[in-house]
Order: structure tokens, then sequence, then C-alpha cells
């Protein structure tokens, strides 16, 4: 069977327990872990190494921690006190750790499931994202990563653009795929706000629901909005239901894009949300 699990955080004791809980066998079960793999968990490091253990069976997607783990890696960030990553960087495997994490996906179509861990922006066809997304992953795996984190953060572009090139049209992927929540119909992002969806801004939407996305019909499941919490509908899967803030580590069985059936375990760690 196939399995997508929301935002770990470095909760691995919630990971190996839901594991147990839908029987999972790396011979016979895949996985799609949608990103937020590591930090603000009690076990970063074991959480990694976990990961690394699955192997074939497991995808993994990057999400916005992750890539803040890079950038504190390359010495493009200082740790923040909430950080729980130090684990990682003291690691005696840790080129071997860094180097398994800069080559995972940005995003990934599957099981008849476009899978990113924050959004997709609305002018982007399944395609597009795809090919967006590939961009990305280019620049994570060569050698040029060190120079891509110390530009890789910043709100603008706010809006995507066919003619954008450079780290202007990187720093617009990465923002999309990592951080989004909130657009306008235009397709400006708004990255203040970390509400519900009931809580958007004056003009801005959920990114899910504007009327002109371009992937409207495409069954989309991501993670990443927390205090949006689980939302399933026909063809869209919101995953993150909160482990690392006290809440649960959900997966999802599907196939075909269709969600069959949602496991989820209590998840012990709690930090408040921030």
């Amino acid at each position: 069977m196939n399995y997508l699990i929301g935002d770990l955080q470095g909760c691995c004791d919630a990971l190996d327990r839901l594991l147990r809980k839908i029987d999972f066998s790396p011979s016979r079960d895949r996985l799609y872990l949608l990103g937020d793999l590591v930090n603000r968990g009690p076990a970063s490091l074991a959480t990694l190494r976990r990961l690394i253990e699955l192997g074939d069976s497991a995808t993994c997607l990057l999400g916005n921690h992750d890539l803040h783990l890079l950038a504190i890696a390359y010495g493009a960030k200082k740790a923040h006190r909430s950080d729980t990553v130090q684990g990682i960087l003291d690691a005696a495997d840790r080129p071997a750790l860094l180097d398994w994490l800069r080559h995972q996906r940005m995003a990934c179509f599957e099981q008849g499931w476009l899978m990113v861990h924050a959004g997709v922006l609305p002018q982007w066809t399944l395609a597009d994202t795809l090919a967006r997304a590939g961009e990305v992953e280019t620049m994570l795996r060569g050698p040029g990563l060190g120079a891509f984190v110390q530009e890789m953060y910043g709100n603008e572009p706010g809006a995507w653009d066919d003619g954008l090139s450079g780290m202007p049209r990187l720093r617009c992927i990465v923002n999309a795929l990592t951080r989004l929540r909130f657009v306008d119909i235009a397709g400006r992002m708004d990255f203040k706000t970390k509400d519900g969806a009931d809580g958007s801004p004056p003009g801005f939407f959920p990114w899910f629901d504007l009327a002109n996305r371009r992937t409207l019909g495409v069954p989309i499941a991501f993670g990443h909005w927390s205090t949006l919490g689980l939302l399933q509908r026909r063809d869209l899967l919101a995953l993150d239901t909160g482990c690392v803030w006290g809440g649960r580590l959900t997966a999802a069985k599907v196939e075909n894009g269709r969600a069959l059936e949602l496991i989820s375990v209590k998840c012990e760690q709690s930090q408040k949300p921030g």
C-alpha cells in the first residue's frame, strides 16, 4: 500500500508508532513524507537516520525546516533558539546526512497525487509545478548549494512571472513550495499570516480555494499548515496535524488519486507554535 505522511519535524518515536500501526513493510509498502522532516521535535538526528534506513521504500519531500537546516550547515543562517538540529550538525556522519537531505525532492507526482510541502501557485499547471521543483532540486544537488542558500531567503518576488530568472525565480519557487498559505487573485503570496483558513488577510484566500487555479481537479497533498489541520476533499489532502505541537501524526492510505483511509497516532511532543 501507499501512505502519505504529514510533517514529522523530528518526532521519530511518533513515526515508529505510526509505522507499527499501519503494519508497514518496506518490501510491500511505499511511504511519501510531505516535508519538514526535522526540527522543533526531540529527535531530528534519529529521524534522518530512520528515513535513510527506509531506502527506496520512502520518498521524502523537503520543507522549509529542512532547507533551514541546510542553510545553517552552509553558514547562511544561524540556528534559532527553538531549533533541534544541532545533533545532526555535530554528528560524525554529518556529511552523509546532509548529502542525503540535499538529494530529496521538492515535489512529486505519484499514485495519482501531486505532493508538495506547502502549496502550488495558481498560475502553475501540474507539469509546471514539477518542472519548477526540478529547477530547485538541481541547485540543491549541485556545486553551488552554498551560494544558493545564501540568497534563498526573502519575500520578493512575491508573485510568479514566467520571465523571472536567476535567484529571484528560484526564491519564488522555494517560497511557493515550502511557505505558501494565502494568495490573492493575482497570485501574490502572503507570508505574514499563519492562522487557519478562516484567518485570510483581506483580499487573500487559501491557495487551494482560488477559482482560477490551474491545478483544479488534480489531487494535491500537502503539509506545512498546522493551524489548518486535517483537511480532506475529493482532490485535496492537508496532512499537517500538528504532531510537534502535541497533536497527531497522520498518514493517508492512497491509490490512483483517491484517499482510502486516514490513520494517526498521538504525539507526546509538546511545543508552542511559533
